[in-house]
């Protein structure tokens, strides 16, 4: 059976909205963790870490197979926690619009990313946050680009339509 066109874009919007709402979990639990780091809280391990077997993770793709070499093994991992740490940027940028109540240009943004403990290397931070931020201000998207490197939540431009 085919969906219809108003039926996958129904279902495309929520599977967005449930999406950024991992992505907002996922950013506030990275912060718990990186704050627990910061302060030295101690972690919980019960076994080593080089002990452990590489497990699949199906809604990442994260694990990585034992016979492969440790370079492409490293290299799916770095791409993978690259990714996530994009998707808890972005969530976390969302979060501090919600918060802030108004649009904020990236630099704003950044400096709020940077006090909840974000680092975006590079010789010009703001140019880098402000290109990751301009992909996600799309249809759909959780972000609104409203003027040069100014974002608002996408949701604020649907409630005012």
């Amino acid at each position: 059976m085919f969906l219809s066109e108003a039926e996958a874009e129904a279902a495309l919007r929520d599977l967005r909205r449930r999406r950024d709402e991992l992505d907002r979990v996922i950013a506030e639990h990275q912060l718990y963790l990186e704050l627990g780091r910061r302060l030295g809280a101690p972690t919980r391990a019960t076994e080593p870490v080089a002990h452990r077997p590489a497990t699949p993770d199906p809604l990442s793709g994260a694990g990585i197979a034992p016979d492969r070499p440790p370079d492409q093994a490293r290299a799916g991992e770095d791409l993978v926690a690259a990714r996530r740490h994009g998707r808890a940027l972005v969530a976390a940028a969302v979060n501090l619009l919600h918060e802030a109540g108004r649009p904020l240009h990236a630099g704003e943004i950044l400096q709020g990313l940077t006090a909840l403990g974000f680092d975006l290397p590079g010789h010009d931070p703001v140019a880098a946050l402000n290109t990751r931020l301009w992909k996600r201000a799309v249809p759909g998207g959780p972000l609104k680009r409203l003027g040069e490197a100014v974002y608002a939540p996408a949701e604020e431009d649907e409630d005012l339509g």
